[in-house]
């Protein structure tokens, strides 16, 4: 069966990602995946501050940097990388597949508009939204905010989430029809486990899994709909356990 990461962080993109490029990739490699996405915090969240500084397009080219050396080695060890964004407003995030680097070029508006007004244009543009860990709770959170007219679907299963958080997002996309994903977070590569263990969670990462190749956004995207990937969790040795 394949597995996928569809939520993760690396380091210098997002500010708070703790592992490299390099660390991540290999580490889901050597944990059997078979694609990962990378999903920095986009220049509206947590982006490493020197590109604050840069020009919007090279903000962007700095932006999707990570994600073009982790295709790269990728490519080089056996791993296929895809291309995503996590978007925020004050700590509320969404997951955004589907839309290439120069379109986020040629739309510098974007960073402009409310949430309300970006999502249904971006969903417009062809990308397919999911709101990431809506239960959240944190410091940094005044309150927990839901975007149920603005969305395609939630990811469930957040590894980063209390349990109580992630059975909640579950039965918030049960409620509204959504479509379901899973993902890990991982902002600390090959320590992942490690840190999970220490935050008192389950120590084993979420993700999507299929009997069918993935082999490219649009495929996830359309495995995603027809329902032929599988909300999973994956073990520090690699076994898949299937969430129904």
């Amino acid at each position: 069966m394949y597995k996928y990461e569809t939520h993760c962080h690396t380091s210098p993109v997002s500010k708070c990602g703790k592992a490299s490029v390099e660390n991540t990739v290999c580490f889901y490699k050597q944990l059997g995946y078979d694609g990962i996405f990378i999903t920095n915090h986009f220049l509206d969240g947590n982006i490493n501050p020197e590109a604050r500084v840069l020009p919007y397009c090279d903000q962007i080219d700095y932006y999707f940097s990570d994600y073009e050396e982790a295709a790269k080695i990728g490519s080089d060890i056996g791993i296929k990388v895809f291309q995503g964004v996590e978007l925020s407003y004050k700590g509320t995030d969404f997951l955004i597949y589907g839309l290439e680097k120069e379109w986020y070029k040629a739309h510098p508006e974007i960073l402009e508009m409310k949430k309300t007004e970006e999502l249904p244009y971006l969903m417009e543009a062809g990308a397919f939204v999911i709101q990431a860990h809506p239960y959240r709770e944190a410091h940094y959170i005044d309150h927990i905010r839901l975007f149920p007219r603005s969305v395609h679907g939630v990811e469930v299963i957040n590894s980063n989430q209390t349990w109580e958080s992630n059975e909640m997002a579950d039965l918030y996309a049960a409620k509204y029809g959504f479509l379901k994903t899973a993902g890990s977070d991982n902002h600390w590569g090959s320590n992942i486990f490690e840190k999970l263990k220490e935050k008192g969670y389950r120590t084993e990462i979420a993700g999507m899994c299929s009997d069918t190749e993935i082999n490219s956004v649009e495929d996830y995207i359309s495995a995603v709909r027809n329902g032929s990937l599988h909300v999973c969790l994956v073990d520090m040795n690699g076994e898949i356990t299937i969430r129904r």
